[in-house]
């Protein structure tokens, strides 16, 4: 048998490399520093890590964990927690509020069953290029669903006029002798923010509020009715309160305020 030059020192270097990558102290002590540092701690979980370039890293090395405790895991985790919270996705600070904005497309499932596929994709296609430059100017968008999306600003003014803006856009668009009607919701509160998204009662409430609205509507939640400036006016939802809504809060449709007479 040949055996390399060298050979017996390579293997002794990565059996030693090996031994450390599991050593148990070196690995509680990386997490420990991990709790420490800015950003999210828990980062590489599947909630934690969005489709941008930096979660899909993470998500190649948080299965390393199924298989042995790896030390080499923990520290490229923890370097993409720092790039995370100073270079990547935007981080609220403690106890701030965030205005979250949900669109969609009213009928849009019932109309795609009429026209087809080809139609519904050219529908989605000239609505996102009508909203998501108006969204962008104002907020981010977190995510698309379906024939709608989910997008946080910082104010509710901000979101409120992003949403009328969106739904005038719409209303303007003529895609092949059809007409679409966006509706929107808006609410303000405090969700968890893990990775590029955002989860919890408030986003939930945002989402039925969406629902509340028909066909060409702006729905807000009281609690970014009692936010609004004087530059909206808002009216009471009688004949629906919307699925789902919880019993504290309640929907309101909203519009820009005409301009009063020149003085």
């Amino acid at each position: 048998m040949i055996v390399r030059q060298g050979e017996p020192m390579r293997r002794r270097v990565l059996e030693a490399a090996s031994r450390l990558d599991s050593d148990p102290r070196l690995l509680a002590a990386v997490e420990w520093t991990r709790s420490w540092l800015p950003g999210d701690p828990f980062y590489g979980d599947p909630l934690s890590t969005g489709d941008d370039a930096v979660g899909r890293v993470a998500a190649q090395l948080a299965p390393l964990a199924a298989t042995r405790p790896s030390v080499l895991r923990e520290v490229g985790l923890t370097a993409l927690q720092l790039w995370q919270a100073h270079a990547g996705v935007e981080e609220r600070p403690d106890g701030d509020d965030v205005v979250v904005l949900f669109t969609d497309l009213a009928g849009f499932s019932d109309w795609t069953l009429e026209v087809g596929d080809d139609l519904a994709v050219t529908a989605l296609r000239r609505v996102g290029a009508a909203v998501e430059p108006l969204v962008r100017r104002r907020g981010r968008v977190v995510k698309r669903l379906g024939d709608g999306l989910m997008a946080v600003h910082p104010t509710v003014e901000d979101a409120v006029e992003v949403a009328l803006a969106a739904r005038d856009a719409v209303e303007e668009l003529d895609v092949e002798g059809h007409r679409l009607h966006l509706r929107a919701g808006v609410h303000v509160g405090r969700p968890q923010q893990l990775g590029g998204d955002y989860y919890g009662r408030d986003v939930n409430i945002a989402a039925r509020i969406t629902d509340a609205a028909g066909a060409g509507e702006v729905c807000v939640s009281s609690p970014t009715r009692a936010l609004l400036d004087g530059s909206y006016a808002t009216f009471p939802l009688s004949r629906r309160r919307g699925k789902g809504v919880p019993p504290d809060i309640t929907p309101w449709r909203v519009g820009r305020r005409p301009a009063g007479p020149p003085g």
